[in-house]
Protein backbone atom coordinates (compact mmCIF):
# COMPACT_ATOMS: atom_id res chain seq x y z
CA UNK A 1 0.00 0.00 0.00
CA UNK A 2 1.47 3.11 -1.09
CA UNK A 3 1.61 6.41 1.72
CA UNK A 4 0.26 9.43 0.11
CA UNK A 5 0.01 13.12 1.68
CA UNK A 6 -2.86 15.07 0.26
CA UNK A 7 -2.85 18.94 -0.02
CA UNK A 8 -6.63 20.01 -0.13
CA UNK A 9 -6.80 23.06 -1.86
CA UNK A 10 -9.84 26.15 -0.83
CA UNK A 11 -12.09 25.16 -3.43
CA UNK A 12 -12.15 21.67 -1.43
CA UNK A 13 -14.01 23.33 1.49
CA UNK A 14 -15.78 25.90 0.03
CA UNK A 15 -17.86 27.21 -2.89
CA UNK A 16 -17.84 30.29 -4.52
CA UNK A 17 -20.84 32.93 -4.40
CA UNK A 18 -22.27 30.62 -2.22
CA UNK A 19 -22.99 32.02 1.65
CA UNK A 20 -20.43 30.94 4.25
CA UNK A 21 -22.30 29.18 6.81
CA UNK A 22 -21.04 25.78 8.76
CA UNK A 23 -23.73 23.74 6.92
CA UNK A 24 -22.66 25.03 3.20
CA UNK A 25 -18.60 24.02 4.02
CA UNK A 26 -20.19 20.87 5.21
CA UNK A 27 -22.00 20.07 2.15
CA UNK A 28 -19.05 20.98 0.07
CA UNK A 29 -16.82 18.94 2.11
CA UNK A 30 -19.04 16.00 1.97
CA UNK A 31 -18.61 15.97 -1.81
CA UNK A 32 -14.90 16.56 -1.61
CA UNK A 33 -14.60 13.51 1.45
CA UNK A 34 -16.76 11.40 -1.99
CA UNK A 35 -13.28 11.88 -4.08
CA UNK A 36 -10.64 10.96 -0.94
CA UNK A 37 -12.75 8.04 -0.06
CA UNK A 38 -12.62 6.58 -3.53
CA UNK A 39 -8.59 7.15 -3.55
CA UNK A 40 -8.62 5.22 -0.23
CA UNK A 41 -10.46 2.62 -1.58
CA UNK A 42 -8.17 2.79 -4.58
CA UNK A 43 -5.28 1.16 -1.89
CA UNK A 44 -3.95 4.54 -0.79
CA UNK A 45 -3.24 4.82 2.88
CA UNK A 46 -3.89 8.80 2.79
CA UNK A 47 -2.74 11.51 5.45
CA UNK A 48 -4.57 14.58 5.05
CA UNK A 49 -3.82 18.07 4.82
CA UNK A 50 -5.56 21.67 3.93
CA UNK A 51 -5.96 25.53 3.72
CA UNK A 52 -7.70 27.58 5.97
CA UNK A 53 -7.20 31.01 4.45
CA UNK A 54 -10.96 32.52 4.29
CA UNK A 55 -11.89 30.30 7.46
CA UNK A 56 -9.50 31.64 9.81
CA UNK A 57 -10.08 36.03 8.55
CA UNK A 58 -13.45 35.57 9.09
CA UNK A 59 -12.74 33.81 12.51
CA UNK A 60 -10.54 37.10 13.25
CA UNK A 61 -13.08 39.06 11.78
CA UNK A 62 -15.85 37.79 14.61
CA UNK A 63 -13.06 38.30 17.29
CA UNK A 64 -12.48 41.47 15.48
CA UNK A 65 -16.32 42.56 15.94
CA UNK A 66 -17.05 40.89 19.75
CA UNK A 67 -14.31 42.79 21.26
CA UNK A 68 -17.29 45.29 22.66
CA UNK A 69 -18.42 42.50 24.80
CA UNK A 70 -15.12 39.63 24.67
CA UNK A 71 -11.53 40.43 24.12
CA UNK A 72 -10.24 38.68 21.27
CA UNK A 73 -8.30 35.82 20.64
CA UNK A 74 -4.53 35.88 19.24
CA UNK A 75 -3.93 34.77 15.85
CA UNK A 76 -2.38 31.61 16.46
CA UNK A 77 -5.65 30.69 19.00
CA UNK A 78 -7.66 31.67 16.15
CA UNK A 79 -5.51 29.43 13.54
CA UNK A 80 -6.02 26.20 16.18
CA UNK A 81 -10.28 27.03 15.95
CA UNK A 82 -10.12 26.73 12.30
CA UNK A 83 -8.26 23.61 13.18
CA UNK A 84 -10.40 21.92 15.15
CA UNK A 85 -13.66 23.55 12.67
CA UNK A 86 -12.40 22.11 9.14
CA UNK A 87 -11.20 18.98 10.84
CA UNK A 88 -14.47 18.14 12.33
CA UNK A 89 -16.19 19.03 9.14
CA UNK A 90 -13.81 16.38 7.47
CA UNK A 91 -14.05 13.82 10.05
CA UNK A 92 -17.70 13.90 9.47
CA UNK A 93 -17.27 14.30 5.56
CA UNK A 94 -14.72 10.87 5.38
CA UNK A 95 -16.92 8.82 8.13
CA UNK A 96 -19.41 9.12 5.97
CA UNK A 97 -18.14 8.60 2.93
CA UNK A 98 -16.20 5.55 3.88
CA UNK A 99 -19.49 4.18 5.47
CA UNK A 100 -21.21 4.33 2.15
CA UNK A 101 -18.17 2.07 0.93
CA UNK A 102 -18.45 -0.45 3.52
CA UNK A 103 -14.83 0.78 5.02
CA UNK A 104 -13.88 1.06 8.91
CA UNK A 105 -10.88 3.17 8.36
CA UNK A 106 -10.67 5.57 11.66
CA UNK A 107 -10.29 9.29 11.20
CA UNK A 108 -9.33 11.73 13.36
CA UNK A 109 -7.91 15.24 13.26
CA UNK A 110 -4.50 16.64 15.21
CA UNK A 111 -4.42 19.87 16.25
CA UNK A 112 -0.69 20.60 14.98
CA UNK A 113 1.79 23.14 15.63
CA UNK A 114 4.67 24.19 13.15
CA UNK A 115 7.62 25.11 14.22
CA UNK A 116 9.10 28.26 12.78
CA UNK A 117 12.20 30.40 12.84
CA UNK A 118 11.25 33.44 14.96
CA UNK A 119 14.15 35.42 13.21
CA UNK A 120 12.55 35.15 9.75
CA UNK A 121 12.78 37.85 8.15
CA UNK A 122 9.08 37.91 6.81
CA UNK A 123 8.40 39.10 10.18
CA UNK A 124 10.19 42.41 9.77
CA UNK A 125 8.50 43.23 6.59
CA UNK A 126 4.73 40.67 6.48
CA UNK A 127 2.75 40.48 3.73
CA UNK A 128 0.32 37.69 3.94
CA UNK A 129 -3.35 39.49 4.09
CA UNK A 130 -5.67 38.12 6.48
CA UNK A 131 -9.33 38.93 7.63
CA UNK A 132 -11.79 41.35 5.87
CA UNK A 133 -10.98 44.28 4.23
CA UNK A 134 -11.73 47.64 6.42
CA UNK A 135 -11.94 51.64 5.85
CA UNK A 136 -8.75 54.05 7.08
CA UNK A 137 -11.31 54.59 9.85
CA UNK A 138 -11.87 51.43 10.93
CA UNK A 139 -8.29 50.62 11.01
CA UNK A 140 -7.61 53.22 13.72
CA UNK A 141 -10.46 52.16 15.44
CA UNK A 142 -8.55 48.42 15.34
CA UNK A 143 -5.20 49.97 15.95
CA UNK A 144 -6.77 51.13 19.20
CA UNK A 145 -7.23 48.16 20.35
CA UNK A 146 -4.17 46.26 19.14
CA UNK A 147 -1.76 48.90 18.54
CA UNK A 148 0.84 46.52 17.45
CA UNK A 149 -0.88 45.27 14.68
CA UNK A 150 0.07 46.07 10.97
CA UNK A 151 -2.27 46.93 7.99
CA UNK A 152 -1.43 47.74 4.28
CA UNK A 153 -4.06 49.34 1.72
CA UNK A 154 -4.66 46.91 -0.88
CA UNK A 155 -5.62 49.45 -3.99
CA UNK A 156 -6.28 47.06 -6.41
CA UNK A 157 -9.26 45.68 -4.44
CA UNK A 158 -10.32 49.30 -2.36
CA UNK A 159 -9.28 48.67 1.44
CA UNK A 160 -6.70 47.87 3.90
CA UNK A 161 -6.04 44.47 5.27
CA UNK A 162 -4.01 43.04 8.48
CA UNK A 163 -0.61 41.31 7.27
CA UNK A 164 1.25 38.93 8.60
CA UNK A 165 4.78 37.01 8.49
CA UNK A 166 4.11 34.17 6.01
CA UNK A 167 7.75 31.94 6.98
CA UNK A 168 9.32 28.64 6.15
CA UNK A 169 7.81 25.32 8.28
CA UNK A 170 10.61 23.92 10.35
CA UNK A 171 9.88 21.08 12.42
CA UNK A 172 6.12 19.75 13.03
CA UNK A 173 5.84 19.28 16.70
CA UNK A 174 3.42 16.72 16.99
CA UNK A 175 5.03 14.49 13.83
CA UNK A 176 5.83 11.41 16.13
CA UNK A 177 2.06 10.75 17.02
CA UNK A 178 1.43 11.65 13.15
CA UNK A 179 3.64 9.19 12.03
CA UNK A 180 2.15 6.60 15.01
CA UNK A 181 -1.42 7.08 13.92
CA UNK A 182 0.17 6.29 10.07
CA UNK A 183 1.63 3.05 10.65
CA UNK A 184 -1.79 2.25 12.13
CA UNK A 185 -3.52 3.26 9.05
CA UNK A 186 -5.72 5.62 10.49
CA UNK A 187 -6.76 8.75 8.12
CA UNK A 188 -4.93 11.73 9.84
CA UNK A 189 -6.39 15.42 9.03
CA UNK A 190 -3.15 17.83 9.88
CA UNK A 191 -0.80 20.44 9.21
CA UNK A 192 -4.64 22.00 8.74
CA UNK A 193 -3.78 25.59 7.29
CA UNK A 194 0.22 25.00 7.35
CA UNK A 195 -0.07 24.50 11.21
CA UNK A 196 -0.13 27.21 14.13
CA UNK A 197 2.99 28.75 13.73
CA UNK A 198 5.08 28.30 16.92
CA UNK A 199 9.04 29.43 17.63
CA UNK A 200 11.07 27.63 19.96
CA UNK A 201 12.50 29.61 23.01
CA UNK A 202 15.88 28.76 24.11
CA UNK A 203 14.38 26.14 27.34
CA UNK A 204 12.81 24.13 24.65
CA UNK A 205 9.34 25.40 25.31
CA UNK A 206 7.29 26.75 22.68
CA UNK A 207 5.09 30.28 21.81
CA UNK A 208 2.48 30.79 19.25
CA UNK A 209 3.43 33.86 16.99
CA UNK A 210 0.76 35.55 14.51
CA UNK A 211 1.73 34.16 11.09
CA UNK A 212 0.91 32.26 8.18
CA UNK A 213 2.60 29.21 7.00
CA UNK A 214 2.07 28.28 3.01
CA UNK A 215 -0.32 25.01 2.86
CA UNK A 216 1.57 23.66 0.48
CA UNK A 217 5.66 23.84 2.10
CA UNK A 218 3.95 22.58 5.38
CA UNK A 219 2.16 19.80 3.96
CA UNK A 220 5.24 19.15 1.46
CA UNK A 221 7.21 18.79 4.76
CA UNK A 222 5.35 16.51 6.33
CA UNK A 223 5.05 14.07 3.25
CA UNK A 224 8.80 14.47 3.40
CA UNK A 225 9.21 13.44 7.49
CA UNK A 226 6.38 10.63 6.60
CA UNK A 227 8.44 9.71 4.39
CA UNK A 228 5.47 9.49 1.81
CA UNK A 229 5.68 8.00 -1.80
CA UNK A 230 3.95 10.95 -3.18
CA UNK A 231 2.28 14.14 -2.77
CA UNK A 232 -0.82 15.21 -4.29
CA UNK A 233 -1.29 19.03 -4.66
CA UNK A 234 -4.97 19.72 -4.85
CA UNK A 235 -6.02 22.59 -6.92
CA UNK A 236 -8.87 24.34 -9.12
CA UNK A 237 -7.23 22.61 -12.52
CA UNK A 238 -6.57 19.85 -14.01
CA UNK A 239 -2.87 20.46 -15.02
CA UNK A 240 -0.11 22.58 -14.46
CA UNK A 241 0.12 25.46 -17.61
CA UNK A 242 2.93 27.55 -19.04
CA UNK A 243 1.53 30.66 -20.61
CA UNK A 244 -1.54 30.29 -18.63
CA UNK A 245 -4.79 31.89 -20.47
CA UNK A 246 -2.55 32.98 -23.37
CA UNK A 247 -3.44 32.15 -27.17
CA UNK A 248 -0.21 29.38 -26.70
CA UNK A 249 -1.43 27.99 -23.22
CA UNK A 250 0.19 24.78 -22.55
CA UNK A 251 -0.72 21.76 -20.23
CA UNK A 252 1.60 19.72 -18.98
CA UNK A 253 1.25 16.15 -18.24
CA UNK A 254 4.45 15.80 -16.67
CA UNK A 255 7.29 17.98 -15.88
CA UNK A 256 11.07 17.12 -15.13
CA UNK A 257 13.07 19.25 -12.07
CA UNK A 258 14.57 20.87 -14.92
CA UNK A 259 11.56 22.02 -16.42
CA UNK A 260 9.70 23.22 -13.55
CA UNK A 261 12.84 25.63 -12.17
CA UNK A 262 13.08 27.00 -16.02
CA UNK A 263 9.67 27.84 -15.96
CA UNK A 264 10.08 29.67 -12.14
CA UNK A 265 13.26 31.42 -13.82
CA UNK A 266 10.59 32.43 -16.51
CA UNK A 267 7.95 33.91 -14.34
CA UNK A 268 5.79 30.81 -15.73
CA UNK A 269 3.63 30.55 -12.16
CA UNK A 270 2.27 33.26 -10.44
CA UNK A 271 2.98 33.95 -6.70
CA UNK A 272 0.40 32.79 -4.04
CA UNK A 273 -1.47 30.73 -6.77
CA UNK A 274 0.72 27.77 -8.78
CA UNK A 275 3.87 29.35 -8.01
CA UNK A 276 4.26 27.77 -4.35
CA UNK A 277 2.56 24.38 -5.48
CA UNK A 278 5.38 23.77 -7.90
CA UNK A 279 7.88 24.75 -5.09
CA UNK A 280 5.98 22.34 -2.85
CA UNK A 281 6.91 19.74 -5.30
CA UNK A 282 9.88 20.34 -6.61
CA UNK A 283 11.15 20.29 -2.77
CA UNK A 284 9.42 16.65 -2.22
CA UNK A 285 10.62 14.82 -5.18
CA UNK A 286 14.47 16.33 -4.59
CA UNK A 287 14.75 15.58 -1.44
CA UNK A 288 14.59 11.65 -2.05
CA UNK A 289 14.91 9.19 -5.22
CA UNK A 290 12.14 7.61 -6.45
CA UNK A 291 9.75 10.37 -4.89
CA UNK A 292 6.70 12.33 -6.94
CA UNK A 293 4.47 14.69 -6.84
CA UNK A 294 1.39 15.65 -8.71
CA UNK A 295 -0.92 18.70 -8.62
CA UNK A 296 -4.15 17.85 -9.99
CA UNK A 297 -7.93 18.46 -9.53
CA UNK A 298 -9.83 17.00 -6.92
CA UNK A 299 -12.25 15.30 -9.54
CA UNK A 300 -9.31 14.22 -11.19
CA UNK A 301 -7.07 12.48 -8.31
CA UNK A 302 -7.95 9.04 -8.67
CA UNK A 303 -7.12 9.04 -12.39
CA UNK A 304 -3.99 11.27 -11.66
CA UNK A 305 -2.71 8.54 -9.48
CA UNK A 306 -3.27 6.04 -12.07
CA UNK A 307 -1.23 8.37 -14.43
CA UNK A 308 -4.19 9.20 -16.39
CA UNK A 309 -4.67 13.10 -15.56
CA UNK A 310 -2.77 16.12 -13.55
CA UNK A 311 0.48 16.92 -14.23
CA UNK A 312 3.52 14.19 -12.39
CA UNK A 313 6.36 16.11 -11.53
CA UNK A 314 9.74 13.58 -11.20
Amino acid sequence: MQNIVIALGGNALQEAGKPATSQNQLEIVNKTCEYIADIIQSGYHVTLAHGNGPQVGRIISQQNYAVPVSPAMPFDVCSAMSQGMIGYHLQQGMRRALRARHMDTPVTTIVTQVVVDGDDPGFKNPTKPIGAFYTPEEVVELKKVNPHHIFKEDTARGGWRRVVASPEPLEIIELEAIKRLANEKILTITVGGGGIPVVREPDGNIHGVAAVIDKDFASEKLAEDLDADALVILTAVEKISINYKKPDQKDLDVMTVADAEDYIAQGQFPAGSMLPKVQAALRFVKSKPGRVAIVTSLDKAVDALAGKAGTVIR
